[in-house]
């Protein structure tokens, strides 16, 4: 792959071809089980974890026989043996969101997606070569994240589920810092599962690690609830009882009452415990799949200017979204056409990802908040549907060609009142992002779409202007770009 730069205007902007050998990716439901190696040409995972059951190259295809470091036997057969240790998890009614963390090739998640839990598969970018792309190409949700000095780019009570399966962290280091950032996005209720060496092995320093671990998360006010094997598994409680019966000067402290949970863009990790809501806000969600179309508690919390009623923008929006992707599966074949990644770049409160999953497209979306955009991530996650903040006058957290449709409403006009990047940076991100023989669907104000179209040909995209369903004469127009393979 290589580099070259494009004159676009009065200026030069960078581009990135394709990557030499690349095919069309394999659709989903295979995907889970093979990929082109050509795709992700990276071997060296296969030398490191082959002969734990993760990954093994044949031919010109990686395969994935569904094992990991600590479920050798397959996810599928761990997952069982989960349900039976802890029936109350109940995956796909009351555990519908989960976060696997230093995540593999994504195998937990992958079989999950059957049982009817979206998992949030992160790693860092790391020795073992790309697992989060690995990941992507399977057609997995995932984002490369790293526990270090800042909050994840998640909200508070994000996920019912939240599993650490030989994932190389110390949660008892700096005073458990880390375990209490696991805390912070593990929702009222929820459970953390801890698959590791301390658990099981009676080593003098492993047994001395699992004591820590005990300790720590007795001090956090962690339930344990069982241990079998290698496993364990804690449950958070559901309200601050616990938390306010501590003794004075208990260690970690509550964080101050001051402290926003949900505030994460470039906010440094605190040592201290998130309070729950008084009002239970985040405990009380629906199970799946009724908790898509109600509208959450926390709808009522989101800093907003709102003059209507909350819950009436938020019922509109999805009456909106529905009846557009409607419009685009008749008009435009949505069926047919082997979405699998898709994002949405400016999410609102997820209704276009809440419409794909009604009209039965077999996708994900990584629903995207801009950080100039009120916080809706709560209520995304509230739906159980999974996102992420983000600048996009910055890099996302994915790796190239990772994604088979980005959509974009009102996004570019959002950024351009901003004035803080230019819409070619944005542009470039997606072309980065955007697989070959992926689609891009922009629907925006005209004032944009001359330079979106200058920039999209510039980049070798293939695109049309459509009008909208309120005619030739309305403010906004539709872009549609595929980008071709070479």
């Amino acid at each position: 792959m290589r580099g070259i730069a494009l004159k676009k205007g009065r200026g030069w902007i960078a581009w990135c071809l394709c990557l030499k050998g690349y095919k069309k990716s394999i659709p989903w439901p295979r995907s889970r089980d093979e990929v082109w190696f050509s795709n992700v040409p990276h071997a060296r995972l296969v030398e490191d974890k082959g002969g734990q059951n993760w990954i093994a190259l044949k031919k010109d295809k990686f395969v994935f026989p569904g094992g990991g470091t600590q479920f050798i036997h397959g996810a599928d057969q761990y997952l069982n043996q989960i349900s039976e240790m802890v029936p109350e998890i109940a995956f796909g009614q009351h555990t519908r969101i989960a976060l696997d963390i230093g995540c593999g090739v994504a195998s937990f998640g992958a079989f999950l997606l059957q049982r009817n839990v979206t998992t949030l598969s992160i790693a860092p970018k790391d020795v073992h070569e790309n697992q989060i792309q690995f990941a992507l190409e399977r057609g997995v949700p995932a984002m490369a994240a790293v526990f270090s000095t800042r909050r994840l780019l998640y909200p508070s009570q994000a996920f019912d589920l939240i599993h650490c399966s030989r994932c190389r962290i110390d949660w008892t280091h700096d005073d458990g810092i880390l375990l209490l950032e696991v805390n912070r996005m593990l929702r009222a209720g929820g459970y953390f599962i801890w698959a590791a060496q301390p658990v099981y092995k009676h080593d003098e320093n492993l047994q001395e690690k699992w004591k820590e671990m005990q300790d720590l998360t007795r001090r956090i006010c962690w339930e344990f609830v069982k241990k079998e094997g290698y496993i364990a598994i804690w449950r958070k409680p559901l309200n601050n009882s616990c938390y306010l019966s501590r003794d004075s000067g208990a260690q970690p402290p509550l964080c101050d009452s001051n402290d926003d949970p949900d505030s994460v863009w470039y906010v440094s990790l605190r040592p201290c415990m998130t309070r729950l809501p008084e009002n239970g806000y985040g405990a009380n969600v629906t199970t799946w799949p009724e908790r898509l179309h109600y509208p959450p508690d926390r709808l009522q919390s989101i800093r907003m200017d709102a003059t209507f009623s909350r819950k009436e923008l938020f019922k509109a929006e999805s009456k909106y979204w529905n009846e557009i992707i409607e419009s685009y599966v008749r008009a435009f074949h949505w069926k047919q056409m082997d979405f699998r990644n898709v994002m949405d770049m400016r999410a609102g409160f997820g209704g276009f990802a809440a419409a794909l999953h009604d009209l039965e497209i077999d996708c994900w979306v990584m629903n995207v908040v801009p950080v100039s955009e009120f916080n809706t991530l709560p209520v995304i996650y509230d739906r159980g549907l999974i996102g992420a903040m983000h600048d996009w006058c910055e890099t996302f957290d994915t790796y190239p060609r990772t994604y088979d449709l980005l959509h974009a409403a009102g996004l570019f006009s959002a950024e351009q009142r901003r004035h803080k990047c230019k819409i070619s940076s944005i542009m470039l991100e997606m072309d980065r992002m955007l697989r070959p023989g992926g689609t891009v669907y922009i629907r925006d104000s005209i004032s944009v779409m001359s330079e979106l179209q200058e920039i999209a040909t510039a980049m070798r995209w293939v695109c049309a202007l459509r009008d909208t369903g309120e005619g030739p004469h309305a403010s906004w127009k539709i872009l549609t770009c595929d980008k071709r393979i070479p």
